[in-house]
């Protein structure tokens, strides 16, 4: 009997892990119970509160990486704009914060377990550092986010990367529970829950195996892009190097982002308007990945690993000896950048 763990937080998308759960439930009844789905959560049998109105499910179990063969993890409802606690990145964030970041890296270790998600829940691992270098696909407005964690984006509605298998949007929940059963259990037993659902799963798995498809010229859009791209650095060799020393020294700066504060030590120096950088937070070093002076900004991209693991993108101004800016990655709220040089 395969077992079947649908976990379950605070803020949890109710469609992202029920309808999931209908499907798995539905193919034990074809398939003689050879399969059995509960709902769980890290921490063990409770109410959870889901981010929709607040509606309260009953998790049974509790989340355990040695019993189950499946493991899903759904995605957050909450507020799309702003940084508040109610906000999606906000909800994933504190369940990021929870035992299940690491029973889930467990179940990853394990090539016999296969780890599910549905929407923002590919989000929730890749801000835990577990999906770096894997291929994954998320909601379309979360995409940019799991490429700055170091995921691998792919627009499909559901992505196979062995054992890790991602969809996409709310709805891709039926989609991905459907190509779940079908990988475990046989299109048969696939094909009857589809014909008792009235539903017929959406989009092609996405595997990486098969013929590459032949590359195609660069869009409109995207040769514009790439001719924006040569103007800047045009402009940046253009320079006058006086612009770029005004950044040159070490700086103290603090990152206020949606889930906490950042201190991190920016040391700059610039050369013939050439400029090069590093970050130091903690014990780490990380060197300024592609610094770029726009006019009176300076911008740059950094990966950093603490509070989550993201690619940020910095934009920074100064005065004298003040430090201002913000860093964004995708969709997230921008933070607040402020600093004070210190030599």
């Amino acid at each position: 009997m395969k077992n079947v763990q649908i976990v379950l937080f605070d803020g949890f998308d109710l469609l992202d892990a029920l309808a999931p759960y209908e499907v798995f439930y539905a193919a034990a009844m074809y398939a003689d119970n050879a399969i059995r789905v509960e709902l769980v959560t890290a921490e063990g049998a409770r109410m959870v509160a889901s981010g929709t109105n607040g509606l309260r499910i009953e998790a049974t179990g509790v989340l355990n990486p040695e019993q189950a063969d499946i493991i899903l993890v759904p995605g957050a409802s909450g507020q799309v704009e702003g940084d508040g606690p109610d906000t999606i990145p906000a909800i994933l964030n504190r369940a990021m914060q929870t035992g299940l970041t690491s029973k889930v890296e467990q179940a990853l270790r394990q090539p016999d377990t296969i780890v599910v998600t549905v929407c923002g829940g590919s989000l929730l691992l890749a801000m835990g550092g577990l999906l770096e270098g894997r291929m994954a696909v998320t909601h379309h407005m979360g995409m940019e986010v799991l490429g700055a964690t170091g995921a691998i984006p792919v627009q499909a509605r559901v992505v196979d990367d062995g054992n890790l298998i991602t969809g996409g949007g709310v709805t891709s929940g039926l989609d991905v529970a459907l190509y779940t059963v079908e990988r475990e259990l046989g299109p048969r037993i696939a094909h009857a829950v589809e014909q008792l659902f009235e539903y017929e799963r959406r989009g092609t798995a996405w595997r990486n195996t098969g013929m590459s498809p032949a590359k195609q010229a660069p869009s409109e859009e995207n040769a514009s892009i790439q001719e924006s791209d040569m103007a800047v650095q045009k402009e940046v060799i253009d320079q006058e190097p006086s612009q770029a020393s005004s950044f040159d020294g070490e700086w103290d700066t603090t990152i206020a982002t949606p889930v906490g504060k950042l201190q991190v030590r920016l040391s700059i120096a610039s050369n013939n308007g050439l400029i090069r950088g590093k970050a130091i937070q903690g014990d780490e070093t990380v060197e300024f990945i592609n610094p770029v002076l726009h006019g009176n900004k300076l911008a740059w991209s950094l990966r950093i690993t603490k509070p989550m693991r993201l690619n940020l993108r910095f934009e920074v101004e100064t005065v004298g000896n003040r430090m201002t800016g913000v860093a964004k990655a995708g969709i997230l709220p921008a933070s607040k950048l402020t600093g004070e040089r210190i030599s």
